[in-house]
Parts: C-alpha cells; structure tokens; sequence
C-alpha cells in the first residue's frame, strides 16, 4: 500500500461532532444493525461514524416495534447516528422532532439515495430530489424539528443520465441549513453497478463550499478512501459494501488517514472465523435469540468468507447454520492457516445495473410539482 496520506486540511464536523479521522459507515438495510456497528467501532477504537439502518418515519412516528428495536444504541455509542426515510415533510417533521425532544440520537441523516423499487415507487429515496420543492421542503421541516441536532443528508447523482439533480440538491440543502452532504457517485438507474463517478464528488464539493462534502462509492480499501480524497478533495469518506464481511476494514482506514500503512489488517482464516462466530454471538444477544441470530447471520458468511479455499459445500453448510455450535464446529473443520487471499479486497455485495427506475405515475413530467404526495406514500416499515 502506498504510504501517500492526504487527509482533510481540517477535522470533519458534524455540527458539535468531530469525525476525526473522517470515516463514516453508510447505512444498510439488514447490515448495519447494532451488532455490526459495535464490530466496526470496536475496529476502529470508537472513532468514525457508525450510522443505523433506514427508519422510516411514519413507522417511527407510530412507534413500530421493530422499528423502536432498530433505534436502539449501545451505550457505548457515541454520537448515535440515526438515518430516516420520508416522503412526506410533515411526517418527516414529526419523526425529527420526537428524536430530539426524547433524545433518541445526537445526529441526523435523511436518506435520498435508496434506490430499491419499493422505495423509488413512493417517490422516496433517490427518486425525492427530483422534486426540487418537495425536498426543500422536507428539509426544512427537519432542520426546524431538529433543534441543535445537526441533520445531514445521503444522495445520488440523480434519477438517470437524463436527469441528473445532485447540483441543485446540494444548493438546496445549504439553503435549508443541512450540515453537511454525502454524494453517491451513481445514478438510481445504475444501482450498484459500473463504475461510481467520482468526478461529480468533486463538482458537489466545488458547488457547495459552504458545508463538508462526503463521498461514497466504489471504496474497496482504505487505499481507495485515500485516493477519493486526494482526487475530490471531499471531507470524508462514507463506506458501504466494501465492509461486507469485513469490518476491521474500519481499523484499516483509521490506520491509513492516520499515517500508518503498515498496520492494514491482513487477516488469517482463523481470525476471520472467530470474528464470525462474535458476529453471529452479538446478533443472538441482540436479538434475544441465539438460534435468530445465527439465522440473520447467514447471510454474511459468503462475504466473510470471500477469496478463502472453501468448498462450495462447506459454504452451503455454514450458511445454513441455526446454532453458534453449529457454526463453530463448521468453521472448525477450515484450513484456518490460510493467510488473507489475494484480490480479496476488490467489491463485494450487490452490482446489478442499468435498471429500469420504478416512479410514481408522472414523476418526471414536472421537477416541482409535488402535488399527490400525502402521509399514504410513507413506508411503514424500517429497516429497508
């Protein structure tokens, strides 16, 4: 790894908070419960920003069982980092202003970046910014809510290559008085697929000056995070799959902006199973149920597992595993010598493209109108 380091001239502020070094892990669904973010921090040593899975706002407004679980932070987390999806200013407003007046989180982040059918179909998510007033709107009501809450907000590019907002978004944010902004290099179009452009990291940040510029996409390695900011001159760095079945890639990036490149974990099969096993272990606690736990933890086993020589068997058989025994005793039976593979730290996760974008009827037909869009087009579950 190169040992060039060019961190940020100044700390990362989010509002009272200092991100330092400025690292932030991006919220998703199913992934970044509280379990995964207490990995991730323990990596890092607590510093960075570890962010919750999206809660919805109408599910948060009507106190949602799951939902109140998924707002749920360890005591040792600080600052409490949750990111909402809304659709309506109004009940965005009223999700916001419950948060900061029961003291559910120190920080905000409103989420325009999703781009799963389920959310775009309601005109959230990556679809909202096209409606320039109705995100203006939707802003305003959470920065008047909040309080002394800093919010920030997570966008995309924009629709497709035909319509392209993160410009006008980013106007419109430091008007409304967001703090600070994370831009995905890729339209809601694209997905995750092709190439993240981190070019337009670079136009957002040249745009709006006034507030920090984060930018995500395509980092694989804490040498990549490095090379987002040297290029984009960006603020930080929001990372998103490449932490799939890696969560020391956290104690990675704080060890590169930090200026010690020899200290990127390489680590052997057998530290990466007993990381498995705690994973699994702090899921079951969380959820209140060992075999639970071990069941939402299956889903994580090719990404941890990525590059090792593991039979195609013994990968179906660990990711059907319903007791941390059963997994242990699995695991146990690896070549735990082998050392960290070669290529394992290119992508992971998703990287479909080149979708067709799901919008409510006549989405495109008129970039302000919002008319039509009511409490009804909420989602009432959390979590994605």
């Amino acid at each position: 790894m190169s040992t060039t380091v060019l961190a940020p001239a100044s700390p990362l502020r989010i509002g009272p908070h200092t991100v330092q070094p400025p690292v932030v892990l991006a919220p998703m669904a199913g992934i970044t419960n509280a379990p995964f973010r207490t990995l991730c921090r323990e990596f890092s040593g607590g510093k960075g920003l570890f962010v919750s899975e999206m809660i919805t706002t109408r599910a948060l407004v009507e106190r949602n069982e799951k939902t109140m679980q998924l707002i749920h932070f360890d005591a040792t987390e600080k600052p409490r980092s949750i990111q909402l999806y809304g659709v309506d200013p109004a009940t965005v407003g009223k999700a916001v202003r419950m948060i900061a007046e029961e003291g559910l989180a120190d920080h905000i982040d409103l989420n325009f970046g999703c781009p799963v059918p389920k959310v775009t179909r309601k005109g959230g998510g990556s679809a909202l910014p096209y409606k320039r007033n109705l995100l203006r709107a939707i802003l305003r009501e959470a920065v008047s809510g909040a309080g002394d809450l800093p919010v920030t907000m997570k966008m995309r590019k924009g629709i497709d290559d035909d319509h392209i907002t993160f410009l006008d978004a980013g106007r419109i944010a430091v008007d409304e008085g967001v703090t600070a902004i994370a831009l995905h290099g890729r339209t809601a179009a694209q997905h995750y697929g092709g190439t993240a452009d981190w070019d337009a990291i670079a136009r957002l940040k040249e745009h709006v000056p006034e507030i920090p510029v984060l930018g995500n996409g395509d980092i694989w390695s804490a040498e990549d995070a490095l090379r987002m900011v040297r290029e984009t001159g960006c603020d930080g760095v929001v990372v998103g799959r490449g932490c799939l079945g890696r969560p020391w890639l956290f104690a990675d990036l704080v060890a590169a902006f930090e200026g010690r490149p020899q200290d990127i974990m390489r680590p052997t099969l057998r530290e990466v199973a007993a990381i498995m096993v705690r994973h699994a272990t702090l899921l079951g606690e969380w959820i209140g149920d060992e075999a639970r736990g071990v069941i939402d933890f299956r889903k994580h086993v090719a990404w941890y597992l990525k590059g090792f020589a593991v039979g195609s068997e013994m990968r179906k058989r660990l990711a059907i595993t319903s007791s941390l025994a059963e997994l242990s005793e699995g695991l146990a039976e690896l070549d735990l010598d082998q050392p960290w593979p070669t290529g394992a730290d290119g992508p992971r996760g998703r990287t479909s493209g080149n979708n067709r974008v799901v919008l409510p009827d006549g989405w495109l037909k008129d970039p302000y109108d919002c008319a039509g869009i009511s409490e009804d087009a909420e989602l009432d579950t959390s979590g994605g």
